[in-house]
């Protein structure tokens, strides 16, 4: 049907008063359920769709959302999400939602901390979490709860917030499968590396120690009976990692296989490219061009991925809905966990 209706003519089809139909519309106020479902009816047969742009426009309402996610260079994890966040943007452009970009150290919490009272300061109407320090997020939402500014999550889901979302994959059950893939390709008694990067702060990240914490459960359960070594590396330096990697391998020549719980894998796959002696089985995260690149050349087995452009672009676009769309969003979204080799690889397509 092409004509336009108004909320009297809808309230006329319903039975019911032009105050409930309003209520309905824009999700305010208690209606009955029998209201409810006689609007809903008509509004489905006439497939009913307000017209947004002009009403935005013509009240002239801005919606301003700040994003807080790590800073990053070109090829990294973090620019794939910023770009979901970019398209978000350009398809609201209409609807005067304008994004600002807040970015912190992912392994320095003070880089975070010191975000939190500019944002508190902000002309904001939600925000986007990046969840990496679990203590300084909690104090964060907090405030935001107080001040009614709505928010969502990404990247590992935090229990007891009030957050209008979450987007991201179960980071447990990611650890367990975790799990499972590389203890499918070890001997129960053989020992394994977890690598974690060295931070500021918290020792490691939320996402991080939820996957750990999964990937050691399945090995519990199906009675690994070898010995986990951790081994601490720097992010950023690679002459150093180099000496801490020579000098564990030669203290423990028998571990043969590891993981690391980030994007950061191609570290270590350039690191075993230039050791081929030692034949290790590397697992990591996330599908990023230089762990593309050892995956395919066999220095990684598996990688995990999580579709972050995707989670980039819906979290932005719950936050939309809430506020301009007045729509009840499902507050937790998880994401396929994605198992990607070599053989499959080439065909994976993460982007919306």
């Amino acid at each position: 049907m092409n004509k336009n209706y108004r909320i009297k003519d809808i309230a006329e089809m319903s039975g019911v008063s032009t105050g409930t139909v309003d209520r309905i519309l824009h999700n305010r106020g208690k209606v009955s359920e029998e209201a409810r479902k006689k609007v809903e009816k008509v509004l489905k047969e006439i497939d009913y769709h307000p017209n947004l742009i002009a009403r935005s426009l013509a009240l002239k309402k801005q919606y301003h959302f700040y994003t807080l996610i790590p800073s990053y260079e070109t090829g990294e994890y973090w620019e794939t999400f910023s770009m979901g966040i970019t398209k978000a943007e350009q398809e609201l452009f209409s609807y005067n939602v304008e994004i600002t970009p807040l970015y912190f150290n992912q392994y320095d919490r003070n880089s975070f901390d010191r975000l939190i009272q500019q944002l508190v300061e902000a002309d904001c109407q939600g925000v986007v979490i990046a969840t990496l320090f679990k203590e300084s997020v909690l104090e964060l939402v907090q405030t935001l709860d107080k001040k009614e500014i709505p928010y969502v999550l990404i990247d590992a889901y935090i229990e007891n917030t009030n957050c209008v979302a979450y987007y991201g994959t179960n980071s447990y059950d990611s650890g367990y499968i975790a799990g499972r893939l590389l203890f499918e390709q070890i001997r129960p008694a053989e020992d394994i590396a977890i690598f974690r990067f060295l931070r500021r702060g918290d020792l490691y990240s939320t996402q991080v120690q939820v996957r750990e914490s999964g990937f050691r459960t399945y090995l519990n359960e199906n009675h690994f009976e070898g010995r986990i070594y951790p081994v601490r590396i720097h992010a950023d330096n690679q002459e150093e990692n180099f000496k801490i990697l020579d000098d564990f391998f030669h203290d423990n020549p028998n571990v043969k296989a590891g993981i690391i719980f980030n994007s950061r894998a191609h570290q270590l796959g350039y690191y075993f490219s230039q050791h081929p002696d030692l034949s290790f089985k590397l697992m990591g995260y996330d599908v990023i061009e230089e762990n593309i690149q050892y995956l395919n050349s066999g220095h990684i087995t598996h990688l995990i991925a999580q579709r972050p452009e995707v989670q980039g672009f819906n979290a932005v676009k719950a936050l939309f809905r809430h506020l301009v769309l007045h729509e009840a969003v499902e507050q937790i979204n998880y994401m396929p966990i994605d198992i990607l080799i070599k053989e499959n690889i080439r065909y994976y397509n993460n982007y919306i």
